[in-house]
């Protein structure tokens, strides 16, 4: 009973990084991180903290959690109902990189420029 419509963003050969880092996981950690998608396709922006987080620039970040891993997706709201996801990576600190962000902001940028096309 989806609300929202989750996109996962591909890179000018196709390959999506977000799926290339969940099929990078554990079975059980897959699993989660598929789970928390479907409550963000399922609430969109009315989802919150333990589950997700604003963290500038348009930009959201899932909070997966498996053990001692800690994963994250970020993604970003298109007019609508739509939910792009652009960058997923293990948290290893407790701000996300600067090369975290500037990934995610590159890839929301390439998108919304070539979704147009």
């Amino acid at each position: 009973m989806s609300k929202y419509c989750v996109i996962y963003y591909e890179d000018k050969n196709g390959v999506s990084p977000v799926l290339t880092f969940i099929e990078e996981m554990r079975l059980k950690h897959q699993a989660k991180i598929i789970r928390t998608i479907m409550l963000l396709e399922v609430n969109g922006p009315t989802l919150r903290e333990p589950f997700s987080k604003y963290i500038g620039d348009n930009l959201f970040e899932l909070r997966i959690i498996f053990g001692s891993d800690i994963s994250r997706v970020i993604y970003f709201f298109i007019k609508g109902k739509e939910i792009v996801l652009v960058h997923a990576f293990m948290k290893k600190t407790d701000q996300i990189s600067r090369l975290d962000m500037n990934t995610a902001r590159m890839r929301r940028e390439w998108y919304l420029k070539n979704k147009e096309k």
